[in-house]
């Protein structure tokens, strides 16, 4: 017999107008939509528990699940499936996140029309763009199949009955900021909204054990718009990244329920549509006949991918007191604390030199391991030697000029070596770098004066 309790509070409500949040005291800001003035009494405040209903499906011991129902499923894009952990599970939800133009409704397409090409139906819901202008993208980017539909909705209600008719395997909404519920005040975007549609689609997929791929805006500061809710309910998020002048697109996945999410998935967006690089290193590494003083390769990690990337460095006598530090691609304040330990530590006067030290290919590199190439890459360009030719330098250096290890040591020699590379300059380890490549020469090195000798007469 279902048993139902329940009490109720004399304490007056509050409720923000902008979003419907509610609370037991007035406040002056909204705490989900950060909006001012917008909380107003609604009077007294009940709260109420849930009754106890008819159990519909018994639960089970977890042994007797069966799992292969959430089997993994190829999207046909192979840099997609990496970062998800194998393909899309049946029923999850994936979130996409980007910057305006950065590539999303492109990418999707295209998964959707490979999806498609497996006899799947495939269902694409675009709030932003027409029917025909999807179309002519698809053309474009030869993402034209049987089974994808198309369908340009904004109303929540629509598109679930565009569900209900064409029963897709995979839906894709572009995106879920666009859609809105008549039964929802506000307007589309709003928080109130977003968190209405979002609900609604992911019932639907749960339901139906339909994969849903849902394109998100971002805010100005790079996090998603609508509520934080938004990022909780859904299983998969994944932020799409890259610089507007370069063709470099990035794919990570911040949250994932069913695979990791230290992988990253590398694109290169071009005007016949959006390609998976197997092998991006290319992109960051200049080829050229002759060696150039300046310049260093290093083995950076992207998750658990290593990639290689060049660094530059450019020094001019400065005509000021207080010399130019420019960067690009590189942290400046990393850059101006190694050219002081360049100075202090090993003997390379900097301090009338204007400097310059960029990456190539627009990669940006954040982790500690790239400075020991940022440090040879300024001392070559001091001493107007060019560095060894097929050689990578990796490892952190200290303010005392250490040079001290970092993760995945055999992981990016390895990589260096399949490019390629002969010689490589690394911290000492107490464990040591582990099997080395045959024909590969290997150097340790605990101190920066010590990699500028062996390197730089």
């Amino acid at each position: 017999m279902a048993t139902k309790t329940s009490r109720a509070s004399k304490t007056p409500g509050y409720k923000c107008a902008e979003c419907g949040w509610t609370t037991v005291k007035w406040v002056g800001r909204c705490g989900e939509c950060q909006a001012w003035g917008t909380v107003e009494e609604t009077g007294a405040a009940v709260a109420r528990t849930t009754a106890a209903t008819t159990v519909l499906e018994p639960a089970r011991p977890i042994a007797e699940v069966d799992a292969t129902t959430a089997a993994f499923l190829p999207t046909g894009v192979d840099e997609l499936d990496r970062v998800l952990g194998g393909g899309v599970v049946p029923g999850a939800v994936i979130l996409l996140a980007g910057e305006p133009g950065v590539g999303k409704s492109t990418l999707l397409l295209d998964v959707a029309a490979k999806f498609a090409r497996t006899g799947q139906s495939v269902l694409y819901v675009t709030g932003e763009e027409s029917a025909a202008q999807v179309k002519l993208r698809a053309e474009r980017i030869d993402a034209i199949a049987d089974t994808l539909y198309l369908s340009a909705e904004t109303d929540l209600g629509q598109a679930l009955g565009q569900v209900e008719k064409v029963e897709p395997k995979l839906l894709v909404v572009d995106s879920v900021q666009t859609l809105s519920s008549a039964d929802v005040e506000g307007s589309s975007g709003g928080v109130s909204q977003v968190r209405e549609v979002a609900a609604s689609i992911i019932a639907a997929a749960k339901r139906r054990n339909m994969t849903t791929l849902l394109v998100g805006h971002v805010t100005k500061d790079g996090s998603i718009a609508g509520p934080r809710l938004l990022e909780h309910l859904v299983d998969v998020v994944c932020q799409f990244e890259g610089e507007r002048h370069s063709r470099l697109r990035l794919l990570r996945a911040v949250k994932n329920r069913y695979g990791p999410t230290d992988d990253v998935g590398c694109f290169d967006l071009n005007e016949d549509g959006i390609v998976g690089l197997a092998d991006p290193s290319g992109l960051f590494v200049t080829r050229t006949k002759d060696p150039v003083s300046g310049t260093c390769i290093t083995v950076t990690m992207e998750g658990r991918r290593p990639l290689l990337a060049e660094v530059q460095s450019l020094l001019a006598e400065s005509p000021n007191s207080q010399p130019r530090r420019a960067t690009s691609g590189l942290d400046s304040s990393r850059v101006a604390m190694l050219l002081a330990v360049l100075q202090q530590r090993a003997g390379c006067l900097l301090h009338k030199d204007d400097s310059y030290v960029a990456t190539v290919g627009g990669v940006k590199l954040s982790e500690p391991a790239t400075d020991l190439a940022v440090a040879l890459a300024v001392a070559s360009a001091k001493a107007k030697k060019p560095l060894p030719q097929r050689l990578i330098a990796f490892g952190e250096v200290g303010l005392a000029g250490e040079v001290r290890p970092v993760p995945g040591i055999n992981q990016r020699i390895q990589e260096a070596h399949r490019l390629g590379f002969t010689h490589a300059v690394v911290p000492s380890s107490h464990n040591g770098p582990g099997p080395v490549p045959a024909g590969f020469s290997l150097r340790e090195v605990s101190h920066l004066a010590e990699a500028l000798s062996l390197l730089i007469s």
